[in-house]
């Protein structure tokens, strides 16, 4: 028998990392994937024991909360196996977002990502940033600005369509801070800003889903 399938729907890209490393921090589950739904965000699909289910989707609803975004919360105990042809997504490669739909926790990304657990230059804990807008232009200024603002790599773009677009940084806490507090600031007039957010010490399921 499965464990008891956990679906988080949320608008963005941003808030749905947001949500995954409350989640995966919160309680004893697994990630399973994340799919992509165009403007209506992600479902971030976990399993695990129905308690552990039940603390990692309140601990999503609140963080939504807190965030100002929709959140759909749903627990499916012991999925049918026929089911399972709809509710687990084959990998999907879409040519209009130049992007997967479906996001698989890699195992060696993980671990490399595990390993390098400080920033490059040393000084401090790992950090992700995520910078989300409505507009390529507004994105890439305040990717340029963020670079210029704070010691940080840029490690991965990921379009949502209808024009949402976030790019992922990394670097010591202090050095995403700065970055992405500029970026945020460097958005108005250019573009709709949808979200700005730093994650200290990403879990691991972040840690599985970024990009190379």
């Amino acid at each position: 028998m499965r464990d008891a399938l956990g679906l988080i729907e949320i608008p963005g890209f941003s808030p749905t990392i947001v949500i995954l490393d409350v989640v995966d921090k919160t309680a004893d589950v697994r990630l399973l994937q994340v799919e992509l739904n165009d403007m209506l965000g992600a479902c971030i699909k976990i399993t695990g024991e129905p308690a552990a289910l039940k603390a990692a989707m309140r601990a999503a609803e609140d963080v939504a909360r807190q965030m100002k975004v929709d959140c759909i919360t749903h627990a499916i105990n012991s999925p049918d196996e026929k089911a399972w042809k709809t509710i687990e997504a084959p990998r999907e490669f879409s040519p209009l977002l130049e992007a997967d739909v479906v996001y698989f926790p890699n195992q060696q990304k993980k671990n490399a990502a595990k390993e390098n657990a400080v920033s490059e230059n040393n000084t401090g804990p790992f950090a992700i940033g995520l910078i989300e807008t409505q507009g390529l232009t507004a994105v890439l200024e305040a990717v340029d600005t963020a670079c210029k603002a704070g010691n940080v790599d840029v490690i991965g773009r990921e379009k949502l369509g209808g024009g949402y677009v976030t790019v992922i940084i990394r670097g010591d806490v202090a050095a995403v801070n700065a970055a992405v507090q500029a970026a945020r600031e460097s958005v108005d007039g250019l573009g709709k800003l949808i979200a700005a957010h730093v994650i200290a010490r990403p879990s691991e399921g972040v840690l599985s889903l970024l990009p190379k």
